[in-house]
């Protein structure tokens, strides 16, 4: 059963083994993804000079539920920006808690300007 929502930081932080990587190892079966925190993600290892077999082989190994951006998910988002914009919040950090917003999850991330949120949304940072 999943109870959070991964922001791509988080991920990040799990595969290059940074602080934090521990909490986010464990919560890995019980989390799921947004599509655009997942582009991310990929993004960063081809950045890295990663083949698409050996990007295929870190996704495998993550076994992530990824989870649509549609409609839905694009209007929470974007009713996000307004409250998130002070901390200067990307795309992908609205799309991880837009998602959390409607699954009623905790997102979770490496970001610590997330800890001066308080949107109605479950945050846990995990360094």
């Amino acid at each position: 059963m999943s109870n959070y929502v991964l922001d791509a930081s988080a991920i990040l932080a799990l595969l290059q083994k940074e602080p934090g990587h521990e909490r986010i190892n464990e919560l890995l079966r019980e989390s799921v993804i947004s599509a655009v925190n997942l582009s991310e993600i990929i993004t960063k290892l081809i950045e890295k000079n990663l083949l698409e077999n050996e990007i295929n082989l870190v996704l495998s190994y993550l076994n992530l539920d990824v989870i649509s951006f549609n409609e839905s998910l694009a209007l929470s988002c974007a009713r996000l920006r307004p409250l998130t914009r002070h901390l200067g919040l990307s795309l992908g950090d609205r799309a991880c808690l837009g998602l959390a917003q409607q699954l009623n999850y905790t997102a979770i991330t490496t970001d610590k300007a997330w800890g001066q949120l308080n949107i109605g949304i479950s945050i846990e940072i995990v360094r």
